[in-house]
């Protein structure tokens, strides 16, 4: 692809960019312009028709690629323009559809007020020619549309024709003579085009003198080398100060200020020699086309020159991207000056050629010149990737063999992924080229071999710029950075969250990058005009359904909810830290109110954010209906555990901090959310339990209105003990016990008398159930320790022995 296609690309794919800032645009273009008045939307349908009409007209005497790509892209503005007036003037049949419904139907027969039927008949004409022109923008949007694919369809013809189409092979003498035959003529043209570039700077320097021109090549020079090495020197520096950031990002950092100072000076300096020029109008009408191609391809090479001194960085390899040897490195950033230096070259060449209308034969000659030129740089490439293939291969087993692990086989080369892919493309690049330019398709040819450099000029940048993005993502959501910091003392939030943030963004700005890449690298088989089409729609919105997505009201929903979301956490924080404690509740009544205002803030942001995208109430009903299914098929569990919550929020019979037991574990319960209970059982571990178990299950909850603990202690004496003199002994005990409650009191009972046993069943009570297994304890040691004082003999087991018949000797009942 020549430059003169290769510039309307880069300028689509900028309004990539533009698409996310399209409403703010708008809005600031709106403030600017209030004091000119816009043309009506009926106004820009009638304009936008007769830019179609003359895109007809124009078309049939139209076949030159450049001819045809500019018509393109008139008839999508033509689209675009209609498709603004339709958006203009629906909210306008909107509003007159209100009004008119406002009125209410007029029945057969009835009669109305004549103001009322003048103005039902004014608001019907009003619709009825708001409805016409609505559906005349459409009409002209779709036949603009049509009208550019059919453009597309040509151009995509003609491109492919022109790189089949045959010419002399470079082998064959007749072509040889052709050149020959032509090349006085041909030399004649660019002669007289000089002359008239000579002269056309003759007169201008006499009219206006040397002033301009001399300072324009000044500021050149000035910005070519001594701002632009000083601009590097500063990047390195930084790089390398403790002010630059930490981590990966001083690498692609400095490797993308490389980058852009390497591209935008060299080319800023040849605007302004040109700008120099024009200012005193030296340039001819002729050469016009050749000063702005000379810009382009200033940019151009310059961008391919700094993208390899960006990732090569032949004399520092501490900071050097890829993953190659410093003479690999060296070498591979001559051949990228030299497919610098010869796409200037051929694109200058190529519009000279065409500016004096040289013969065919002279271009078919040049364009196999610069063919064989590529193939020669890409396969010099091929032998330097080859010799660095080899040195890792060497490399690799001189380490085996020193580290004593080779074993007798053949040592194993390290492999690198872009290494084999670009070595597989370059040789079928090479092969398919001169192929071709044997053949004498050197259409073909030259097209191979520049498009395997833009290619690999593509993946290179967008490696970079995916490797920076990821970088300056990651550090900035770093908890240790600045901006890091900042977020987590303003919003509190957690340093997983802010580094989760990061990857995000990093993601967001790789996928971008990626696409803009392959947008660069597909979009010449077509037209940019497609992809500035396809941009169009985009920007208008996808309809998917009946609802029509835009990219700028899909930010907006996303913003609306991280909002929501964002005033939903503050309000829940100033809940839970600030209000709810001087209520006087408890704390499960406090956990079940922030708990449902949690969720009922998020259900509001997220109708808040479909109704920002613009789905109403109804296609929500829709949508819950669709739910419905799937929740009779596969979501019953999930469906019953969600209400079960809801109800053990709202009615409560458990809440934090209670002690209940279910089945065979006990503990408190320690949090309550929408679909399962935690419970700590007694090995501090916890118990997960669904919420439909607590409602559709017994469960006793220990603690439930403020339920006591019952302490109870059983045991037997002999029959001739004093069994008043115990009771009383137990009764000080309890009495005497600080958790102990005397209302109710304890009591002691005489459970039964059998066998020479009275056994006897004591009860207390302490103020919790959680204190009685330490109580019971700390009594029954007291017990222990006042029978003994007192001689009061517990009864012990029964001690049964059971004894042989005839002991043998050594038996311990011998």
């Amino acid at each position: 692809m020549s430059l003169r296609h290769r510039f309307p690309l880069l300028r689509a794919l900028l309004l990539v960019f533009l698409l996310v800032g399209s409403g703010v645009s708008t809005g600031v273009a709106a403030a600017v312009d209030t004091a000119t008045e816009a043309p009506s939307p009926q106004a820009r349908i009638t304009q936008a028709e007769r830019a179609l009409q003359a895109v007809r007209r124009s078309l049939d005497d139209a076949d030159a690629p450049e001819t045809l790509r500019t018509l393109s892209e008139q008839a999508l503005q033509a689209k675009r323009d209609a498709d603004a007036a339709v958006a203009a003037l629906a909210p306008q049949l909107e509003q007159i559809d209100a009004r008119i419904a406002q009125l209410g139907p007029l029945d057969d027969g009835a009669t109305e007020e004549r103001s009322i039927s003048r103005q039902r008949g004014a608001l019907d004409q009003q619709r009825s020619q708001l409805d016409a022109d609505i559906k005349r923008g459409k009409l002209l949007a779709e036949d603009a549309r049509q009208l550019s694919d059919s453009i597309e369809k040509t151009r995509a013809q003609q491109f492919g024709e022109q790189l089949g189409r045959k010419v002399g092979s470079p082998l064959s003498p007749a072509l040889w003579r052709q050149f020959a035959a032509s090349l006085p003529d041909d030399l004649a043209r660019l002669q007289g085009l000089y002359r008239q570039a000579a002269g056309g700077l003759k007169a201008a320097v006499a009219a206006h003198g040397w002033t301009a021109p001399l300072v324009g090549a000044g500021l050149a020079l000035l910005m070519v080398f001594p701002l632009r090495l000083w601009l590097r020197r500063l990047g390195r520096r930084y790089a390398a100060s403790e002010l630059a950031p930490d981590g990966r990002l001083r690498r692609s950092g400095l490797a993308v200020w490389l980058l852009l100072v390497g591209t935008l000076l060299p080319g800023f300096a040849a605007m302004v020699v040109v700008a120099s020029l024009r200012g005193i109008s030296a340039i001819p009408p002729r050469l016009e086309s050749v000063a702005d191609i000379f810009v382009m391809a200033s940019f151009v090479a310059a961008f391919y020159a700094a993208l390899a001194a960006s990732l090569l960085v032949p004399h520092r390899p501490s900071w050097r991207l890829l993953g190659i040897d410093d003479v690999a490195a060296l070498h591979l950033r001559r051949f990228a000056w030299g497919a610098a230096g010869l796409t200037w070259l051929s694109a200058l060449l190529r519009e000279i050629n065409r500016s004096a209308r040289t013969s065919t034969v002279s271009t078919v000659t040049l364009d196999g010149l610069v063919a064989l030129s590529y193939v020669a740089l890409i396969m010099a490439a091929l032998v330097t990737l080859a010799r660095l293939h080899r040195r890792r291969a060497a490399a690799a087993a001189q380490a085996e063999q020193e580290a004593g692990t080779a074993d007798g086989r053949p040592p194993r080369a390290t492999r690198s992924g872009w290494l084999v892919l670009a070595r597989l493309g370059g040789h079928l690049t090479v092969l398919s080229a001169l192929v071709a330019t044997l053949l004498g398709y050197l259409n073909f040819a030259m097209f191979v071999a520049q498009q395997m450099v833009w290619v690999t000029v593509v993946v290179m940048a967008v490696a970079l710029l995916t490797r920076f993005a990821d970088d300056l993502s990651l550090w900035l959501f770093a908890p240790d950075s600045a901006f890091g910091r900042t977020l987590r003392l303003s919003t509190g939030v957690s340093p997983a969250r802010l580094e989760q943030a990061g990857v995000l963004l990093s993601a967001a700005l790789r996928i971008t990058l990626v696409l803009l890449g392959v947008a660069a690298v597909v979009v010449w088989f077509g037209n940019t005009a497609a992809l500035t089409a396809w941009l169009d729609t985009l920007n208008t919105g996808l309809k998917i359904g009946g609802q029509t997505l835009r990219p700028a009201a899909l930010l907006w929903a996303v913003v609306v909810l991280l909002l929501g979301l964002g005033l939903m956490k503050v309000l829940q924080q100033w809940l839970v830290d600030t209000w709810l404690p001087k209520t006087g509740l408890d704390t499960g009544a406090r956990n079940s109110i922030s708990t449902v205002a949690r969720y009922l803030g998020i259900a509001l942001a997220v109708l808040w954010s479909l109704a920002t995208l613009g789905i109403g109430f109804e296609k929500l009903a829709l949508l819950a209906s669709a739910l419905s299914v799937g929740i009779g098929f596969g979501l019953q569990a999930i469906t019953q555990n969600f209400v079960s919550g809801l109800i053990l929020l709202a009615e409560r019979p458990v809440k934090i901090g209670d002690w209940v037991k279910i089945g065979d574990q006990e503990g408190d319960i320690r949090r309550i959310s929408v679909r399962s209970t935690e419970i700590q059982v007694g090995d501090k571990s916890t118990l997960i339990v669904p919420n439909s178990e607590l409602i559709t299950k017994t469960i006793r909850n220990m603690t439930m209105a403020n339920a006591l603990g019952r302490v109870q202690i059983q045991f037997s004496v002999p029959l001739g003990a004093d069994v008043g003199r115990v009771r009383q002994l137990l009764l000080d005990l309890f009495a005497g016990h600080e958790k102990v409650l005397a209302d109710p009191a304890p009591s002691v009972f005489i459970d039964s008398i059998s066998g020479g046993l009275v056994a006897l069943n004591c009860f207390a009570y302490v103020s919790s159930p959680r204190a009685v297994y330490g109580v019971r304890s700390d009594l029954l040691f007291e017990l222990l320790r006042a029978t003994a004082e007192q001689g009061i003999a517990l009864v012990t087991p029964t001690d049964v022995r059971v004894l042989h018949a005839d002991p043998q000797p050594g038996d311990p009942a011998h």
